[in-house]
C-alpha cells in the first residue's frame, strides 16, 4: 500500500508530505485548489511522461517520492528480488525527477530505471480509475480488457499474444517473399536464358585481351611479313647491308688497333653490334617463316570477338567484365533458390505458431464466456442498486468463424445495456445517456475492482453526475472495497467523504506573491465542517452543520456495528 507521498516544487505544489493508512480516503477541496495536480503527482511517479511546465515557476525540478509498503504483495517483492532492486523491509520508495529543461529521472530504491522499468513495477502497485472513465468504457478494446481483468486471463492472454505475435512475424516474412517469388518468376526465365548464353562462350578459357591481341596480329599478318623481309634485307641480304658495312668497320679498326689501343673499346662494340645483328636477323627470319595466314582462323576469331562484345553491350560491361557479370547472375539465381526454401520454412514456422495459438484461443473464449455470465449478473446488480432498477447489463461474445491468429483473441467483445423493461439490450454507447454511462461506468469499475489484486486504488471522480441516496451507496461500496486494500477517492460528494476512515483537505493559499496548494487531514470537526460546506456552499447554517454531523456519526456507528 501507499505510505507517504512527498512533493517538491510541482506546479501549485511547493512542499508535500502526506500520509496515507489503510482503507478509504477521501481528497476534498474547493474547484481549482490543487486536487487534480496531487493525482498529477502520483501519475508521474507511477511513469507516465513529463513536460518542463509541471515544474514550479523559478525553479530548477519537481520531485515526487512515493514510499510503499509490500508487506502483502508477494508478487511485487519478488520482481524486486528478481531485478536486485529488493529491500529487507518490504519497503519501496520510488521516486520521480523533472528538470526544467524537460529532461527526468526515474528512481527504484535510489537506482536509476527507465520509464518502462519503473511502469513494470508500479502496475502492479496501484491502479487509477479517472473521471473520464465512462469515454474509455465505450471502446470495445477496453470492454474485452475489463472482462479479460475480471476472468484473471492474463497468464493466458500473454501465452496467446506471444504465438500471434511470432505468427505475425512469420507470416510477414512469408507475404514477403512470396510476393517476391512470383514477380521473380520471369526474372529467373529471363537470367537464366541470359547465362545459358555466358555459358555458352565457355567464359572460364577465354581471354578477352589475349584474343583481342592475337585478332589483331592476323589482321596485319601481311604488313607484318612485307616488314618483316624488308627489314632482313637492309640489316643482311642486300649487298650494302648494315652488316656488310659494320662487318668492314671492324676490320678496318681491328687495323688500327696496332697503333691506337685505345680504340679497342670502339672495337669491341662494332663487334658486338655486328653480332646482334646476326641474331637478330635469325629470330626475325625464324618468326617469318613461322607465321601462317589462316582466314578460317581469323574468321573464328573475329566471330569470337563479336560474340563477346554484342554481349557486354547487352549487360552493359565490358568485354573483360562478362565473367564477373557471369557470376553475378548465378549468385542471383542461387539467392532466388534460397528464397524458395525459406518459404518452406516459413510456411511450416506459420502453420507450427497457428497450431498453437487455436487452442489457447478455444480456451480464451471458453474463459471469456464463463466470466461474462459471472460479470453481467453482478454488473446488472449493482446498477440497480445506484438507481437503475430496470437496468440489465449484458455481455455479447462473438467469436470469429476464421482460425486465423488475431491479437487478444478471435473474440469481438459488445458490453450491451438495457436501462428499460421491455427494450432490447443495445451497445453501451447507443443506450446509456451521461448520467447512465456515469452510473454504468462505476458500476462495472466498483464490480472489476473487487478482484483485483492493486493494493491500492485511486478513483479520481468517477462519481461525478450522480447525488443523493445514489452518491451514498457509491460511498458504501468504496468503503466495502477498502476491508483488504487501500482506497483513495477525489470526490465533490459528501456522501461518499463521510464514508471515508481519513479525510484530506486540499486549500491553495495565496501568503505569498505565488500561489500555492497544502493539503493536510482533516479533525473530526474540521471533518463536520468541511462535510457541511460540501452539503450547503460557503454559507454554513446549523441545519446543514447538523446534518453533516448526522452523516458522519451515522457512518461512524456503522464502523462499530460492523467492528
Amino acid at each position: 500500500m501507499l505510505r507517504n507521498l512527498t512533493i517538491l516544487d510541482l506546479a501549485v505544489v511547493k512542499h508535500l508530505q502526506l500520509d496515507l493508512t489503510q482503507g478509504m480516503s477521501v481528497l476534498t477541496g474547493e474547484t481549482g485548489a490543487g486536487k487534480s495536480i496531487l493525482l498529477t503527482a502520483v501519475t508521474l511517479a507511477l511513469g507516465e511522461r513529463a513536460t518542463p511546465d509541471y515544474v514550479r515557476p523559478h525553479c530548477t525540478r519537481a520531485e515526487v517520492n512515493l514510499e510503499f509498503d509490500l508487506t502483502n504483495l508477494p508478487s511485487a517483492i519478488e520482481w524486486l528480488q528478481e531485478n536486485a532492486f529488493d529491500e529487507e523491509n518490504h519497503q519501496c520508495l520510488i521516486r520521480r525527477v523533472i528538470n526544467s529543461d524537460g529532461r527526468s529521472k526515474a528512481y527504484i530504491n535510489n537506482r536509476p530505471v527507465t520509464l518502462q522499468t519503473l511502469q513494470r513495477l508500479t502496475r502492479q502497485l496501484v491502479e487509477i480509475q479517472g473521471q473520464h472513465a465512462h469515454l474509455k468504457l465505450l471502446d470495445n478494446d477496453e470492454q474485452r480488457r475489463l472482462l479479460d481483468n475480471y476472468a484473471k486471463n492474463t497468464t493466458l492472454l500473454t501465452e496467446l499474444n506471444t504465438c500471434y505475435t511470432n505468427w505475425q512475424h512469420a507470416q510477414h516474412q512469408l507475404e514477403q517473399l512470396q510476393g517476391k517469388h512470383l514477380d521473380n518468376t520471369q526474372r529467373e526465365a529471363f537470367l537464366r536464358y541470359q547465362l545459358d548464353e555466358l555459358e555458352s562462350l565457355h567464359l572460364e578459357q577465354v581471354d578477352y585481351h589475349e584474343l583481342s591481341d592475337k585478332h589483331r596480329k592476323i589482321a596485319n599478318i601481311e604488313h607484318i611479313l612485307s616488314t618483316g623481309q624488308q627489314q632482313i634485307d637492309i640489316l643482311y641480304d642486300q649487298e650494302k647491308s648494315i652488316h656488310s658495312q659494320l662487318k668492314s668497320s671492324v676490320k678496318s679498326m681491328s687495323g688500327l688497333l696496332q697503333f691506337a689501343p685505345e680504340l679497342t673499346s670502339v672495337n669491341t662494340l662494332l663487334t658486338e653490334a655486328q653480332i646482334q645483328i646476326e641474331e637478330a636477323v635469325y629470330e626475325l627470319r625464324h618468326f617469318l617463316e613461322h607465321q601462317d595466314a589462316d582466314p578460317s582462323e581469323f574468321q573464328e576469331i573475329e566471330a569470337q570477338l563479336a560474340q563477346l562484345q554484342a554481349l557486354s553491350r547487352k549487360h552493359h560491361v565490358r568485354p573483360e567484365d562478362l565473367l564477373a557479370r557471369k557470376q553475378s547472375l548465378e549468385d542471383e539465381l542461387a539467392h532466388m533458390s534460397d528464397d524458395a526454401e525459406r518459404i518452406v520454412e516459413l510456411e511450416k514456422l506459420t502453420t507450427h505458431w497457428q497450431a498453437l495459438y487455436v487452442p489457447l484461443a478455444e480456451t480464451l473464449s471458453k474463459q471469456r464466456k464463463s466470466s461474462a455470465l459471472q460479470l453481467q449478473k453482478h454488473i446488472s446488480t449493482m446498477m440497480k442498486e445506484l438507481g437503475m432498477p430496470n437496468g440489465e447489463f449484458l455481455i455479447d461474445i462473438h467469436s470469429q468463424a476464421s482460425t486465423k491468429p488475431r491479437l487478444n483473441g478471435v473474440d469481438e467483445v459488445l458490453f450491451l445495456i438495457s436501462a428499460n423493461v421491455g427494450l432490447p439490450p443495445k451497445p453501451l454507447s447507443k443506450v446509456a445517456s451521461g448520467g447512465e454511462l456515469s452510473r454504468i461506468s462505476l458500476a462495472i469499475q466498483v464490480t472489476t475492482a473487487s478482484d483485483k489484486t492493486t493494493p491500492t486504488l485511486i478513483f479520481d471522480e468517477v462519481d461525478s453526475g450522480i447525488g443523493g441516496g445514489i452518491a451514498e451507496i457509491v460511498g458504501q461500496k468504496m468503503r466495502e472495497l477498502s476491508d483488504n486494500r487501500q482506497v483513495l477517492c477525489v470526490t465533490h460528494l459528501p456522501q461518499v467523504a463521510a464514508q471515508a476512515h481519513q479525510h484530506l483537505f486540499v486549500q491553495k493559499e495565496h501568503h505569498t506573491d505565488m500561489t500555492a496548494s497544502r493539503v493536510f487531514l482533516l479533525t473530526e470537526q474540521e471533518r463536520v465542517t468541511e462535510t457541511a460546506r460540501m452539503l450547503g456552499g460557503v454559507d454554513l447554517t446549523e441545519k446543514t452543520l447538523a446534518h453533516a454531523k448526522e452523516m458522519l456519526f451515522k457512518n461512524k456507528k456503522l464502523k462499530h456495528k460492523s467492528n
